[in-house]
């Protein structure tokens, strides 16, 4: 068997996976793989940055919101993340939700509400229908929460 070191897919499905034990383990536990999932996330950006829409963009605005500063993370490279991300797809509904939240996070209400309201508009995408739905009920519920909070 010969390991295809020149693949995205192993990479980011590496990442991935680890990024769901470091939530699960908790912060405290989780900040142990931040140096390996942001490199994993960055090998996918080398080898093709377009891979799965641009996921590895998606997933590395996620990493720096979520990681603390003093351990690597930034609200600004989590939107030009997000932002790149979606050059390869303007509709994707996960990026969209994850930038709202980055803009939240950013002091950007208006902002936000409206990337919010566009996940509202937008349709799943036939390829991740289960995880759209996920994501757009999401925003509903963070839509109806600061709107009512207004």
């Amino acid at each position: 068997m010969t390991q295809k070191s020149n693949r995205p897919e192993g990479h980011f499905w590496i990442a991935a996976n680890m990024g769901s034990l470091a939530e699960s383990f908790g912060l405290r536990q989780g900040l142990k793989y931040r140096g390996d999932i942001r490199d994993e996330l960055l090998t996918v950006l080398k080898l093709d940055p377009a891979f799965q829409q641009g996921s590895a963009d998606r997933a590395l605005g996620r990493w720096y919101l979520k990681v603390p500063g003093l351990f690597g993370g930034s609200k600004k490279k989590s939107e030009e993340h997000l932002r790149r991300s979606l050059t390869y797809n303007q509709n994707s509904i996960s990026s969209r939700f994850f930038l709202a939240e980055t803009l939240l996070e950013m002091d950007r209400k208006a902002e936000a509400l409206a990337e919010l309201r566009r996940v509202g508009e937008l349709q799943p995408d036939p390829e991740w229908i289960p995880e759209d739905r996920e994501f757009k009920s999401k925003a509903q519920r963070l839509l109806t929460t600061l709107l009512q909070r207004s």
